[in-house]
């Protein structure tokens, strides 16, 4: 922690936040998924969540996005691994990152593996939320969390501590670092 109220967390508390988010918002994503199937098994159309605003209502969506790309399951898999993946790597690698940024990569790395399963097990992914308000794609939990994952985590980065470094202290320092691994490399080659 720096000497101002900024908390600028360190890799403890990436990883914790990271993990617990990511089980929440997954385990969240799937247990919707699991009532919502069992209920059309059982007969389930729709049903008004919020009259006139949300409704429930089933969608087998074989594609991403607003059910583009269909026909494609494995590559959408195949990608929410890779964004996991660096989603993982970028929390553990950043030598400095904002909460923010920690919290919007857990929810898109959760959305996206929640997706992930149902392509792989079902071969579609179990939307359900429908606006009424407006025409607009039916979507669900994993959907909420890479959405608003994505905008919270873009936030984080415009205001990450990063972007604060000053620039020639930064430049400086790597120099200096360069004329280190320099000198050392001479000194292995005189000591030869």
């Amino acid at each position: 922690m720096s000497g101002t109220t900024e908390f600028i967390p360190p890799r403890r508390w990436r990883a914790t936040t990271a993990a617990l988010l990511f089980a929440l918002v997954l385990a969240t994503d799937q247990a919707t998924k699991v009532v919502v199937r069992a209920a059309v098994r059982a007969g389930f159309v729709a049903r008004d969540l919020i009259p006139g605003v949300v409704e429930l209502r089933f969608a087998a969506n074989t594609g991403a996005a607003f059910s583009l790309g269909e026909g494609f399951g494995w590559a959408f898999v195949l990608l929410a691994v890779a964004v996991t993946c660096f989603c993982a790597w970028y929390l553990r690698r950043a030598p400095l990152i904002s909460k923010l940024e920690v919290v919007g990569l857990a929810l898109v790395a959760a959305g996206a593996v929640g997706n992930a399963v149902d392509r792989a097990v079902f071969g579609y992914v179990t939307d359900f939320i429908a606006t009424q308000f407006i025409d607009f794609p039916i979507f669900n939990i994993a959907d909420i969390g890479i959405t608003c994952g994505a905008a919270i985590a873009f936030i984080g980065f415009v205001f990450s501590p990063a972007n604060k470094v000053d620039a020639t202290a930064e430049l400086d320092r790597r120099d200096a670092e360069a004329r280190e691994r320099r000198a050392a490399r001479r000194g292995r080659r005189e000591g030869r």
